[in-house]
């Protein structure tokens, strides 16, 4: 399949320079984008990726170096090369600063240009390059297509599948969102029983009067409401693999009749004599320390001993920090694709922020911000502004000293510094509300929302 063209954005007022330059860059490989009117250029910014830009130093309305902040802002990678006809020391350290790749004066030199662009199109390729081989690396390293590049993970793995073959009872331990069922199913799906059924229980959802019902099944008149005999949950994985989730919920009678079960290999159901012989790998998991709930008389110390055969800890978020890059790019694609944006990437700042946060719900909870934020996407990047994680749990959950940590991953804090950019921006564009949109990327209609938001509609409602 042939690699697209890069996208070149050129933007300048002047009709005779813009058709050349347009004209040049195409020879040159480019798909371009050529713009006179540089808030026209601005807003198509949000309608796909934009590897280069060529732009005019000074324009009417918007000025080459506030294009340059929008362009950096919205499209990260995107190389901008600045062209004036007034060259001055001030304004190409001006350009340096703000992240130009390079400052060419009018007329221009085409040899020179023709350099840069051939630079620009060698860096994308190798962007592209090594997007690919990390791709790459992280399907060769997932596992079941649960993505883990750090060493904790890969030991982790390499455990699952030594066992998978062999195991019958595996307790799987580990933070709530932290991935337990995926695991549950990659022993599964390694084992001999992959063709058979996988039955997920959540335990903590059964309503306690008819654990032993659902789990064991019952006859016909074993209690009120028994009108027909209903087959188990263990019956039903017969020959295949029953994963018990949060099995600390289990009450303590249910606890002794599956500890029968296991020993036994048979299960009986409510109200009948006759016992009925099954082959059932059981997967139990909890986010409870089970030992210290068995000294304390909340869960039986031999059940607890019988299902510990083969533990598997799966290690919190915060502490294998090294997956989140990877997990990211995996939940972008996913939910990018269901949505049908076309969101490509993160900012450094919002990488930042997924980065430093502590992830308390661990991988559900990240994925759960990432699929709000491409849910609500108007980009092809999300920026710090997109990514909001969950408020923090109350000080009686965490110690004092946590949420001081990393205060720009709060909400709060990233509202009121999305505020205070806003009302910079308007400032000094004396509440042209056109004028704030196109410097800060966004369209008219979401400024407007983000007006309302932050109750600034009253304060900025002179220019429309």
């Amino acid at each position: 399949m042939s690699t697209p063209a890069p996208v070149l954005l050129i933007v300048d007022d002047e009709p005779g320079i813009l058709s050349l330059v347009a004209r040049f860059a195409t020879g040159l490989g480019f798909d371009v984008r050529p713009h006179s009117d540089a808030i026209q250029a601005l807003a198509t910014l949000a309608s796909g990726p934009v590897d280069g830009a060529l732009v005019d130093l000074r324009m009417p309305n918007v000025g080459g170096l506030d294009a340059l902040r929008v362009i950096r802002d919205a499209h990260p990678q995107c190389q901008v090369i600045l062209m004036t006809g007034h060259a001055s020391v001030e304004s190409a350290i001006a350009a340096v600063k703000l992240g130009a790749l390079d400052y060419l004066s009018k007329p221009i030199d085409f040899d020179r240009l023709r350099r840069l662009l051939t630079g620009v199109r060698e860096d994308i390729n190798r962007r592209a390059t090594l997007l690919a081989q990390e791709e790459g690396t992280a399907r060769s390293t997932a596992l079941c297509g649960i993505i883990g590049r750090s060493p904790v993970m890969q030991e982790l793995f390499g455990l699952v599948r030594r066992i998978a073959p062999h195991a019958r009872t595996v307790l799987i331990t580990g933070e709530t969102g932290a991935g337990k069922e995926g695991l549950a199913r990659a022993l599964h799906e390694l084992g001999p029983r992959r063709a058979r059924r996988f039955i997920t229980v959540n335990c903590s959802a059964i309503v306690e009067s008819l654990f032993e019902s659902e789990l064991f099944g019952h006859v016909k008149g074993a209690f009120t409401g028994a009108t027909d005999n209903k087959k188990g949950l263990f019956e039903a994985a017969d020959g295949g693999t029953l994963f018990l989730d949060e099995i600390g919920e289990l009450p303590m009678a249910v606890q002794a009749k599956l500890l029968r079960t296991l020993e036994s290999g048979e299960v009986q159901r409510v109200g009948c004599l006759q016992t009925r012989k099954i082959d059932v790998r059981l997967v139990a998991a909890t986010n409870r320390n089970l030992r210290a709930e068995s000294a304390a008389g909340r869960f039986r110390t031999d059940l607890y001993y019988r299902l510990n055969v083969v533990e598997l800890n799966v290690p919190p978020l915060r502490e294998r920090r090294e997956d989140i890059p990877y997990l990211t790019a995996a939940f972008v694609r996913e939910f990018a694709a269901r949505f049908q944006k076309p969101v490509e990437r993160l900012t450094p700042g919002a990488e930042r922020i997924l980065a430093e946060w502590d992830w308390p719900g661990n991988v559900r909870e990240l994925r759960n911000v990432l699929e709000r934020a491409c849910m609500l996407a108007e980009r092809p990047v999300l920026t710090e502004h997109d990514i909001v994680p969950p408020a923090r749990p109350s000080s009686a959950t965490v110690a004092p000293d946590i949420s001081s940590q990393h205060p720009r991953t709060l909400t709060a804090d990233i509202r009121e510094v999305e505020r205070e950019r806003i009302v910079e921006v308007l400032e000094q564009v004396r509440g042209n509300k056109r004028a704030a949109a196109a410097r800060l990327g966004v369209s008219r209609r979401t400024l407007y929302r983000r007006l309302e938001r932050h109750a600034l509609l009253s304060c900025f409602s002179g220019v429309h």
